[in-house]
């Protein structure tokens, strides 16, 4: 049979397709092969092509061919697609012609597709040869060693994740086969296993709950990081090495990441806690009166200017612990934010800030100044103390030798303060919550707010804080009314009105009087009924409403 028009320009073999039956013989019980009569008709025989493939690496000659196709339309379009192949490589590239002959050969031996144009031209390499296939857990455990300037937590990370998700649940596919689809498999498959951690945890068995007692779901926040990670390592298989023309991570859907929400501790959140132990949010605040029972209650141990600072000035942790005396000016009431401690596993580490926003300049209250001073002259009776055996690092925050504190050491002391303390639970960092919900609720602008805080971006701190704008909001207006001045009492007590009493939303009920907003000279009636609702009627309503608002209770 003929083959169509052939492109020869880079020797490519030309092959040719064919058809032919199973039909022997009679007399001599030999197959016909292509000379069987019965092969003019179409439903008759299959048809096949056959191409004389580059010699392999040894120098053998390689006649290959398929006769597995319906029709001569289907063996010819897979015989062009096989010259297409061979004609990839660049004109003297011996060694790739030679490893795209290897590909079309092995597909043809185990009788699977013969690979598609794109994948073989990635693997083109541009000085000479073809890249070797491989499959995602392989990739990604040769890519991590070779990162380069990423911090030891984000090493850590990406570690566990390519440990514990990408290797266990995609690892076998093959790098450029990878599709969105598998990782939302793979998610689904993640979701699965939370359900059962859940019923294990559930589970009235003790052995049952022991299997999951170090392991916890992985939440939507987890996820999100995850395909972060995915998505960095695809892309230098992408951009680096051409391993990939697409990165599928990025078309990876999930649910969006909702920052958590800061709860104030009000009074009845406190009183269901102390009822059931339940906590009613994952970041609770505490209110400046539990703030304040705290830092009484621990005014006299030795890292109480730490709380102190964390407390009111926001800092994290990381960055407390790092702190060093050159960076405080008391002179200027600032703090200079360069350096954090790191934990990494149970190792430590100093390192820089969370983000480059975070290294900065902060001001001080003097409130804030002084306890650090007074925090100063303690620690240099520490250190006399400890003599030759005091280790010098000009750190603000210490072990009594001068030492570096370890990060876990300082959150189980919290913890522990605050349950000696009698206060709701808190974590450490919800310090830094609470500095910035109070800085709000004290009036201060978002922005400041976010430069306290140092966050890289407004949005972060308006996402997170949203929470308390309505406490923000109610005492805007209180401030507002405080500033009208008045001569008259701008509210009058009626007797019950038929149209509103007993309405529940505004919590009246039968009896209860009446307020409504009028501007007229208050009369003898009104001064009776003033007299009658207990209130004293030479004191104008709006300041007596005032004082009892003056100090409202803690919003969400």
């Amino acid at each position: 049979m003929q083959s169509r028009t052939p492109d020869a320009s880079k020797g490519v073999a030309l092959g040719s397709t064919f058809k032919r039956c199973s039909c022997r013989n009679p007399a001599t019980n030999k197959l016909f092969g292509q000379s069987c009569p019965k092969l003019r008709r179409s439903e008759h025989g299959t048809w096949g092509y056959r191409i004389e493939l580059p010699a392999d690496a040894n120098g053998e000659r390689r006649p290959r061919r398929r006769t597995t196709f319906d029709s001569e339309t289907a063996a010819q379009d897979e015989l062009d697609l096989v010259r297409r192949l061979l004609a990839i490589p660049r004109s003297g590239d011996t060694k790739a012609l030679t490893q795209v002959g290897d590909l079309i050969a092995e597909a043809l031996r185990n009788q699977t597709p013969i690979p598609d144009e794109d994948t073989v031209r990635r693997r083109v390499r541009p000085k000479g040869g073809l890249r070797d296939r491989i499959q995602v857990g392989p990739y990604f455990l040769e890519w991590l060693p070779k990162r380069k300037g990423i911090s030891k937590n984000t090493r850590r990370s990406y570690e566990s994740h390519i440990r514990l998700y990408l290797v266990p649940y995609l690892g076998d596919i093959w790098l450029d086969e990878l599709e969105s689809a598998d990782f939302t498999l793979m998610f689904e498959r993640i979701e699965e296993f939370n359900e059962r951690i859940e019923e294990l945890r559930n589970s009235p068995d003790p052995d049952h709950r022991a299997l999951v007692r170090y392991r916890r779901p992985v939440g939507i926040a987890s996820m999100h990081r995850i395909v972060a990670t995915a998505c960095k390592g695809l892309n230098d298989a992408m951009h680096g090495d051409g391993l990939i023309t697409l990165n599928p991570a990025v078309r990876v859907e999930l649910p969006p990441e909702v920052r958590p929400k800061p709860l104030i501790w009000t009074e009845a959140r406190v009183a269901r806690w102390l009822e059931t132990g339940e906590i009613p949010g994952k970041v609770m605040v505490w209110t400046p009166e539990q703030t304040g029972a705290f830092l009484d209650f621990i005014a006299h141990h030795r890292l109480y200017a730490f709380f102190h600072l964390l407390a009111h000035a926001g800092l994290r942790r990381g960055e407390g612990l790092g702190q060093y005396w050159v960076d405080l000016d008391e002179e200027a009431a600032t703090l200079a934010i360069r350096f954090q401690l790191l934990q990494v596993g149970w190792e430590t580490e100093f390192g820089t800030p969370k983000t480059d926003s975070s290294v900065a300049i902060i001001t001080l209250d003097r409130g804030t100044v002084l306890e650090l001073r007074a925090h100063r002259s303690r620690q240099q009776r520490e250190r006399d103390a400890a003599g030759d055996a005091w280790v010098d690092l000009g750190l603000m925050f210490t072990e009594p030798d001068g030492s570096p504190l370890h990060p876990a050491d300082v959150t189980d002391l919290f913890n522990k303060l605050v349950e000696q303390a009698g206060l709701p639970p808190i974590r450490l960092h919800d310090l830094r919550h609470g500095a910035a919900t109070f800085a709000l609720a004290s009036g201060a602008d978002m922005k400041v707010v976010s430069s306290m805080l140092r966050h890289s971006s407004i949005t972060i701190t308006a996402d997170t804080y949203t929470g308390v704008l309505p406490q923000v909001a109610r005492k805007t207006a209180e401030g507002i009314a405080r500033l009208v001045p008045r001569k008259v009492a701008s509210v009058r007590v009626l007797p019950d009105h038929p149209a509103i009493e007993d309405h529940p939303r505004l919590g009246l009920t039968s009896g209860s009087q009446t307020m409504i907003h009028n501007d007229e000279t208050e009369n003898e009636d009104g001064v009776g009924k003033c007299k009658e609702a207990g209130r004293d009627e030479s004191q104008p309503a709006s300041l007596e409403y005032a004082a009892r608002d003056s100090n409202p209770g803690p919003a969400d």
